[in-house]
């Protein structure tokens, strides 16, 4: 008799717990930043199903990192609740090269922010002269290899957002243009003949007096004016200047 007592009172125990563990709600942990695996035996031991909603590529973050959940965490749910996680990539996001809009000619500032838009980055792999507008991609390398130059693009090519996309451009350094005499002729028509053979005006020296900078005439120039020589573009030209036209020069 006492046992049956005795089963009958472990029975209503057992029931009891039961019932007021029965409906009773969990307060949900953090799972974002964790590793996937990690939260789904954490969800088990609480009787959580985890679900992963949506896979998104994030550059410099592992594969399987948790990025969301719903409900949010401190949510007070039932046993057996779905959570729905969005979680890292492990691969890399790719594009192909040919659905790029050109890069060879154009403008490498203004196309280093169009790419940062696509997630790709940009660097300078070095600056080669060009006859023609500076600061303009001449080619494009991706790892050890020309992609896209002069000759167009290379087929096949799939670029990985977060990779980094080597520019070689146009400079105006390494270029020559022939030395040119500007003595005897005002400051102010010299300025721009200067400044389109891309060199540059340095220091200006006055002798005696000057009342008009722009119209004082050039009595001599550093490095000196020699037939047939050459300078490399963006040399500076030092100048001396005197207000009235030197006596040595033609009418």
């Amino acid at each position: 008799m006492a046992l049956v007592v005795i089963l009958v009172f472990a029975g209503v125990l057992l029931w009891l717990k039961f019932y007021t563990n029965h409906g009773q709600k969990l307060e949900l942990p953090q799972y974002e930043g964790i590793h996937l695996d990690k939260a789904s035996t954490d969800a088990e031991k609480k009787s959580f199903e985890i679900i992963v909603n949506d896979s998104i590529h994030r550059v410099g973050m592992d594969g399987g990192i948790i990025l969301t959940q719903n409900p949010v965490a401190g949510s007070l749910v039932k046993e057996n609740r779905k959570i729905y996680l969005d979680i890292t990539k492990h691969n890399a996001d790719l594009i192909k090269l040919e659905d790029l809009r050109q890069m060879y000619g154009r403008e490498y500032n203004s196309k280093k922010q169009e790419l940062a838009s696509l997630l790709i980055n940009s660097e300078i792999k070095y600056r080669r002269y060009d006859p023609g507008e500076a600061n303009h991609i001449l080619e494009v390398w991706y790892g050890d290899e020309i992609i896209e130059g002069r000759g167009g693009i290379k087929e096949d090519v799939v670029i990985e957002k977060g990779a980094t996309l080597e520019f070689v451009i146009s400079g105006i350094e390494g270029g020559n243009v022939k030395m040119r005499d500007f003595t005897c002729q005002l400051l102010s028509q010299i300025r721009t003949t200067i400044e389109m053979s891309r060199l540059k005006i340095g220091e200006i020296e006055r002798k005696g007096i000057i009342t008009d900078i722009d119209n004082a005439y050039v009595t001599s120039q550093i490095p000196p004016y020699v037939e047939g020589e050459t300078l490399v573009m963006g040399s500076t030209i030092n100048l001396v200047v005197q207000q009235e036209k030197p006596a040595n020069c033609d009418d």
